[in-house]
């Protein structure tokens, strides 16, 4: 731990720390599919260098230490015994280098969420939940496994200016400006598509929320979006990882 924090700024430090965090708390609420997803972090200062998680480690065993730091193309610029998984980071590396704003991109195979990527209609205006997501929201159609750099040219034009995205039978992908505000998408995003799975299991008729509802959310989505609340519920979570799972920080 003391060679990595000793060797990097405060601020790459303090990225690192959030980004493990990110990894916990996934791996609390059960939405990690094994070492098989990504949560990456642009590391702040003029270089385009990102922080992901060491390939074959579990989400809840990440700590700041063990990230890898790797340029746009996935390749190490700091010395580490760990790999990363090409497959993952051609699709973070897609959305990096196109939005300067998505500090945070976070790409996870719940099962939920997959559930609503495979339904023609998709994400649905079900619940409140809903409405934050839907206020942003694109979709990709699947092209197989992501080993093809030709995919980020389309999955780039599908994302466009959105924060949420729904990858269609594959999974769900949310970016942000900060590590808290991408979770906080996320966990929005998740408990949507929980709500709709939930409530459709049913079986009885849905009810909508009205059009003008979402209209008029529509019409203020950036505002909406970053008014979410994540710097506010972040400190919590941590608090939450220091008492259900110390260490990330280490």
């Amino acid at each position: 731990m003391n060679k990595i924090k000793d060797n990097v700024s405060k601020e790459e430090w303090q990225t690192r720390v959030d980004l493990a965090a990110a990894y916990r708390i996934v791996a609390h609420y059960g939405w990690d599919d094994l070492v098989f997803t990504h949560i990456s972090a642009r590391v702040p200062g003029p270089d385009h260098h990102f922080l992901i998680n060491p390939y074959g480690m579990m989400f809840d065993e990440v700590t700041a230490s063990s990230l890898v730091k790797v340029d746009i193309n996935g390749k190490k610029v700091m010395q580490s015994d760990y790999e990363v998984n090409p497959a993952g980071f051609i699709i973070h590396s897609a959305v990096h280098e196109s939005r300067e704003d998505a500090q945070c991109v976070m790409h996870l195979h719940t099962v939920d969420g997959i559930a609503v990527s495979t339904l023609k209609d998709g994400l649905q205006a079900y619940s409140q939940q809903s409405l934050f997501p839907l206020s942003a929201l694109s979709y990709h159609e699947y092209e197989g496994v992501a080993l093809n750099p030709e995919e980020k040219a389309r999955l780039v034009a599908d994302l466009g200016d959105t924060s949420f995205m729904i990858l269609r039978n594959h999974g769900l992908l949310t970016c942000g400006e900060s590590i808290a505000d991408t979770f906080l998408y996320m966990f929005l995003l998740q408990r949507a598509c929980e709500i709709q799975i939930k409530a459709q299991s049913t079986g009885q008729d849905m009810i909508k929320i009205p059009d003008q509802i979402l209209a008029g959310i529509q019409a203020q989505a950036k505002q909406v979006t970053r008014s979410a609340g994540g710097a506010l519920a972040w400190p919590g979570i941590l608090r939450k990882l220091d008492r259900v799972n110390p260490g990330y920080a280490e």
